[in-house]
């Protein structure tokens, strides 16, 4: 009878380690991007199905051209793909990147950036868990505003440039995110609906990127 129970024992151990090694293993595979790109939500992607997301992987990962037909019947491509992050052209005028960073040694934060260039680019930022629950993009990242992106004059150009920032009242920014490191790029896109003769006024006074690394559970800026 004893022996019985320690041979019970001994499987349940067994099973026991078994399903934690599959638990593991399947946490691994959760914080991959294409993973979690294709578990992610319809609702947060509705021009591309499960199907679509899936077929995207496939392609790009037996080195074809991934390329598939959206709801709208139009195409989509999935341009990068790597470990944490994959890139897509959802269509001419829009880009969907989407980045895992390191919230601590065994979790990540999804990055998401949305451009769109209609005719200039814009970018949005979203934060989420790795099952797809929204987080304050605050908590992460404080975007950039005009001032860090402008260079100060010196004295004798100093109406020149007043004159020129004064006709950039709407601040636009193409974000990207880095696919080899945990960087992000904001490419001041504003100079591009002024007037061409004002934007080249103001072009000498303007840093046209500014970058930042994630560090200690933020994107910061790189001094």
């Amino acid at each position: 009878m004893g022996n019985k129970i320690k041979r019970m024992n001994k499987s349940v151990f067994i099973h026991f380690l078994l399903a934690l090694g599959f638990f593991s293993f399947s946490s691994v595979q959760a914080q991959l991007a294409k993973t979690v790109f294709v578990q992610m939500p319809d609702s947060l992607l509705p021009l591309l199905t499960a199907v679509n997301r899936a077929d995207c992987i496939d392609f790009l990962e037996s080195q074809m051209k991934a390329q598939v037909d959206n709801r709208f019947g139009q195409k989509s491509e999935m341009t990068a793909l790597g470990k944490d992050y994959l890139c897509l052209q959802l269509s001419p005028q829009t880009t969907w990147q989407m980045k895992l960073l390191p919230a601590s040694d065994s979790t990540k934060v999804i990055c998401v950036v949305s451009s769109a260039c209609a005719p200039v680019c814009d970018s949005r930022i979203q934060f989420y868990t790795t099952d797809w629950k929204e987080l304050p993009a605050s908590d992460f990242l404080k975007l950039p505003v005009m001032n860090d992106f402008i260079i100060a004059p010196d004295a004798a150009d100093a109406d020149a440039f007043g004159h020129a920032l004064q006709k950039a009242d709407m601040l636009l920014l193409k974000a990207d995110l880095c696919k080899t490191d945990e960087g992000l790029t904001f490419t001041l896109t504003t100079p591009e609906y002024m007037e061409k003769e004002t934007a080249e006024k103001l072009k000498p006074f303007l840093r046209r990127s500014l970058h930042y690394r994630w560090q200690a559970n933020q994107f910061s800026p790189v001094p």
